[in-house]
């Protein structure tokens, strides 16, 4: 075995060896053990029992694992935990707080996804509203083109797609 070989085994190793892991989500320290390359979906799900971030595809393809790191949504079903640490995570249980809404249990993304009744099974919503909140906070005055396109990546079986344009343009005025 020659060094190069010996030096991406030590690695492997390190990579698959339990390690502690402070994770700064929904604006709390949360203290982890996992390996290295641990999806950061699992760690959301069972460590911390947050049900928020959905496995659907396992390869950042649905969205239905989107967290928000440092506000930008990211696919936590392929984000390693240890690419997180000293990043601020948000799920879609900390949505308002984190967006500065504490007068209120909900983001304005929630609540109109309540009141446009959008979820037929709801499996993936956790994506379509991480994607629209982190939209309208970047381009409030979105167009519907500019919705589309933010949200081009992420797939819903149920077909609630004007229901969700429906409800990002409700959320748009709440925030205006």
């Amino acid at each position: 075995m020659n060094e190069a070989q010996l030096q991406r085994r030590v690695l492997k190793t390190l990579a698959q060896s339990p390690q502690r892991f402070t994770l700064d989500v929904n604006g709390r320290a949360h203290r982890v053990e996992a390996t290295a390359d641990t999806p950061l979906l699992y760690v959301l799900r069972d460590e911390l029992h947050l049900s928020g971030p959905r496995f659907g595809c396992g390869l950042a393809q649905c969205g239905a694992c989107t967290v928000h790191r440092d506000g930008t949504p990211i696919r936590s079903c392929v984000t390693p935990v240890a690419g997180v640490v000293g990043r601020k995570i948000t799920t879609l249980e900390g949505l308002a707080a984190a967006s500065g809404y504490t007068s209120s249990k909900l983001h304005p993304v929630q609540q109109a996804w309540i009141d446009e009744q959008v979820p037929q099974c709801g499996y993936c919503q956790n994506g379509w509203m991480m994607y629209s909140a982190a939209l309208l906070k970047k381009t409030p005055r979105a167009t519907d083109e500019q919705i589309k396109s933010a949200l081009a990546g992420l797939k819903c079986r149920c077909g609630t797609h004007a229901s969700i344009m429906r409800a990002v343009k409700r959320a748009q005025k709440a925030m205006a």
